[in-house]
């Protein structure tokens, strides 16, 4: 599984896999995933339809595009490729994550080919793919410029990368972690570090260096009254997600 050079942090993986059994809980450790799921699946498959000219309405709109979930966790954003027709690869650095995937894509009689593996192994072993999905992962990675770059070389011509992150600033930090971790106690506490969090301009800096076009860029905000997550324009004051092609 190890590559030659990698970008991944054992300290950070270690973290994941001790919650590996709870991915599936909806009121367990990652409870705030499957709040924010719905808001993040709303702007990746509206960005996958729009850069590939497929109708969502289509019973597979996916067929035929070949999908990598990097840092794929139980399979939260796996298994709604799958059901819209995708080839979706599932990889993921911590091991035990892959066993609980595995099983829930079986009970739910999917397809999905999960690998205990990194995005720099799959671009040394010359894997391709039309999507690749970069989700919360960027922050816990031990070298973001060198993990980015690997996600472009797994990217075809004309292919599609969506990443999301925290930002870094005192509101991140007030609610990703104080609130997050201490508060709600939606996450185990140390699950993230403020200090790799990244700002969207910092971002996309970095996927321009790694060779890839941003062409998108959005905020994900939590509504504490109506406890929904929704897409804003201009408010990635704390989570928000990004998108870019590649020539």
């Amino acid at each position: 599984m190890q590559a030659t050079n990698t970008t991944v942090d054992p300290a950070e993986v270690a973290k994941f896999e001790a919650m590996a059994a709870e991915w599936w809980d909806p009121n367990g450790k990652f409870k705030p995933l499957h709040m924010l799921n719905p808001c993040r699946l709303d702007y990746i498959t509206s960005q996958i339809a729009a850069e590939f000219n497929r109708d969502l309405s289509d019973t597979l709109p996916f067929a035929g595009l070949r999908i990598l979930d990097i840092g794929c966790g139980g399979g939260l954003l796996s298994e709604p490729m799958a059901r819209l027709g995708a080839e979706v690869v599932g990889a993921d650095a911590a091991e035990g994550n892959l066993p609980v995937a595995r099983v829930h894509a079986e009970q739910s009689g999917l397809t999905i080919d999960y690998r205990h593996t990194t995005a720099e192994t799959l671009a040394e072993a010359g894997e391709q793919f039309d999507v690749v999905l970069n989700m919360e992962v960027v922050e816990h990675v031990a070298d973001p410029l060198s993990y980015l770059t690997a996600c472009q070389q797994l990217l075809k011509s004309g292919g599609l990368h969506i990443c999301s992150t925290i930002n870094r600033n005192p509101k991140s930090f007030a609610m990703a972690i104080i609130g997050a971790e201490y508060v709600m106690r939606w996450l185990p506490k140390g699950t993230h570090e403020w200090n790799k969090f990244i700002t969207p301009d910092e971002l996309f800096a970095l996927i321009e260096q790694a060779g890839l076009a941003p062409v998108d860029r959005k905020g994900f905000v939590f509504n504490p009254i109506s406890w929904q997550w929704s897409l804003s324009d201009r408010d990635l004051s704390v989570n928000y997600v990004t998108a870019s092609t590649k020539g």
